[in-house]
C-alpha cells in the first residue's frame, strides 16, 4: 500500500473547523490526524509533511485572536514549528490559523484586527491569485471565489507602505477583488519567503464540491475551488 503524506491538524479550545479540514485533506490523498493542543509535543512533528492551524475561535479570541494559542504552542513545543518549516515542512493557517501564524512570527510582520464594519462578516468573496507558482495555489485560476467568516480579519501593518511592499515583494499571495473588511491593499492571504507557509482568511475547506456553492447552477469547474487548493498542496508535498 502506497504511503500517504501525513498532515497534523492542531486543535485548540474553540477550534471548530478541524473535522471538515481533515476531511478535505483526506479527500485529496493526505493521511490527516487531529491533535488537541493539550497533547502536543515536538515528537508529534516527526514524519509529518504538513501542519495545519484550522479555523474557529481559539480560546474564544480573548485578549486578541490567536494570542493565547500562540502562547500555548510556544509553551508546548517552543520554536519547533520554525524548525519544521526550515526542514522542508509545510504550514497552512486558515482564518484563526492565519491569525496564529502571524502571532508566531511565521509570516511577514502584520496584524489581523477588527473589520472596519465593526462586526462579524460571513459571506463569499472573489479573490485574486498573485502566486500561481505557490504549492497551495498552482491549480487555481487568476481569480476565484471562497467563503469567509471572521470578525478580526482586517490585515494591517505598522505603516500602510509596508503592506504595499508585501504586495510588491510577492508575499501577498491572495487579495480580495473588492474591499471586504478594510485590509490594507485588500490582502486576504500571505506566504513566507519559502512559499511553504501560507495563511489566508477565507475557508477553502468549505468549498470542496460544486454543491457547496450558494448558486445551485454554479458550474465553472468540476469541483469546488477548495479542492484545487488542497490538490495543489498534495501534489507539491508528494514530490
Amino acid at each position: 500500500m502506497e504511503k500517504r503524506p501525513r498532515a497534523l491538524l492542531l486543535k485548540f479550545p474553540g477550534t471548530n473547523c478541524d473535522a471538515e479540514t481533515a476531511r478535505a485533506l483526506t479527500s485529496v490523498g493526505f493521511e490527516a490526524e487531529i491533535a488537541p493542543s493539550s497533547t502536543l509535543t515536538r515528537e508529534m512533528l516527526d514524519g509529518v509533511s504538513l501542519v495545519v492551524l484550522v479555523g474557529g475561535f481559539s480560546y474564544g479570541d480573548y485578549v486578541m485572536s490567536g494570542r493565547i494559542a500562540k502562547l500555548v504552542t510556544e509553551n508546548k513545543i517552543g520554536d519547533a514549528l520554525k524548525g519544521f518549516r526550515d526542514g522542508g515542512g509545510y504550514l497552512l493557517g486558515i482564518c484563526n490559523g492565519f491569525q496564529i501564524l502571524t502571532q508566531l512570527g511565521l509570516l511577514p510582520d502584520c496584524s489581523l484586527v477588527h473589520n472596519t464594519s465593526g462586526r462579524y462578516q460571513c459571506k463569499w468573496s472573489m479573490l485574486k491569485n498573485h502566486a500561481p507558482n505557490s504549492p497551495y495555489l498552482s491549480k487555481l485560476p487568476e481569480e476565484f471565489e471562497f467563503p469567509y467568516a471572521h470578525a478580526e480579519g482586517r490585515l494591517v501593518t505598522a505603516d500602510p507602505a509596508d503592506a504595499k511592499k508585501l504586495v510588491a515583494d510577492g508575499f501577498a499571495a491572495l487579495t480580495y477583488s473588492t474591499d471586504e473588511n478594510g485590509s490594507f491593499e485588500q490582502i486576504a492571504g500571505l506566504q513566507d519567503e519559502t512559499g511553504r507557509v501560507l495563511g489566508l482568511m477565507p475557508h477553502p475547506e468549505r468549498f470542496m464540491e460544486r454543491e457547496d456553492h450558494y448558486d445551485p447552477d454554479w458550474d465553472k469547474q468540476e469541483r469546488g475551488n477548495g479542492h484545487y487548493l488542497f490538490a495543489s498542496l498534495f501534489e507539491a508535498v508528494s514530490k
